[in-house]
């Protein structure tokens, strides 16, 4: 049997990962059984499980994926491509999303697998909000954590309303509340500057 390049398997890892966000977006986990994996992907069951052990290993995949991205976003360009990412992902994303936050609610084995393999995103995230409070950008009153905390809390209730087809709110309206809460000297200084 010929050996499928490493190219090839990326590309067919990614078909995959699309083609079962979609699927769990609209059919929920339990509801998106093999079946209707093989259906969305195009693949028969062996050709996906050969990529990922289970349906719960192609979730959980999802669910790191997802985080990194946005780890990224935030940790490389910032608080307003940060919100501007969330408002602006695609409804698949918010659908896996609300499936995620409900199973890591109601099904500890799968929060712990979840939190075991996101937990290198952790210390990222966390000396992007220390260098920030050192240059200002964010308070230094308040501990890194409890930042984190805030913004996710923000950035989850946006995917909500997104996720109810409610109209989000702008951006840079988003981004003034929350440099307003979390905004550094660097921040309120530019901010008096520039009000009347």
């Amino acid at each position: 049997m010929p050996k499928i390049s490493d190219e090839r398997r990326t590309e067919r890892r990614k078909q995959i990962l699309d083609a079962a966000r979609r699927c769990f977006a609209e059919h929920g986990y339990e509801g998106a059984t093999v079946a209707r994996l093989e259906q969305e992907v195009g693949l028969s069951r062996g050709a996906i499980f050969n990529y990922f052990g289970s349906k719960e290993d192609l979730f959980v995949e999802l669910a790191v994926q997802d985080s990194k991205r946005i780890s990224d976003v935030w940790v490389n360009e910032g608080l307003e491509a940060l919100v501007r990412e969330v408002l602006e992902l695609d409804p698949a994303w918010l659908g896996v999303n609300l499936e995620l936050v409900r199973r890591v609610r109601t099904d500890r084995d799968f929060r712990k697998r979840v939190e075991k393999r996101q937990e290198a995103l952790g210390p990222i995230n966390r000396a992007r909000v220390e260098q920030a409070q050192r240059d200002g950008e964010f308070r230094d009153d308040l501990e890194p954590r409890e930042i984190g905390m805030f913004v996710n809390l923000v950035l989850n209730g946006l995917a909500l309303l997104r996720a109810q087809g409610e109209e989000p709110p702008r951006v840079d309206l988003v981004v003034e509340l929350l440099e307003d809460a979390i905004g550094g000297e660097a921040r309120s200084s530019t901010r008096r500057r520039t009000r009347p």
